[in-house]
């Protein structure tokens, strides 16, 4: 039953993923300009560039946060990355004797080790 779950999980997360395939490659190139605009900011001495290198740099953050979406994206390959990491997890289940006697040897045994 849990890999039922799991697989279905993994199968939306999957759909999420590939739907925002497009905001994501859109974040992260406009991440990449607005980084490189940020370092020649940081560089520039003249007071003309800092502003135009910030005109470029609000007009470049304005396009990041346009791709907003993209966060569902990165959530969906996070969730994909779990139900991998979960998929060959054996559960191990305690199951308890319903007898009397196997119960009495094993805390028994219990209070010996102690």
């Amino acid at each position: 039953m849990k890999k039922i779950g799991l697989l279905v999980a993994g199968f939306i997360a999957a759909m999420v993923l590939i739907s925002n395939l497009g905001p994501l490659v859109g974040l992260g190139i406009s991440l990449l300009v607005l980084y490189f605009v940020v370092k020649r900011f940081l560089k520039t001495d003249s007071t003309a560039s800092k502003i135009g290198w910030g005109i470029a740099g609000f007009i470049i953050l304005m396009a990041t946060a346009s791709n907003v979406p993209a966060i569902l994206g990165i959530a969906a390959a996070y969730v994909l990355y779990l139900v991998y990491k979960n998929w060959d997890k054996r559960e191990e289940a305690i199951r308890e004797e319903s007898d009397p006697f196997v119960n009495f040897e094993k805390q028994w045994a219990q209070m010996n080790n102690k």
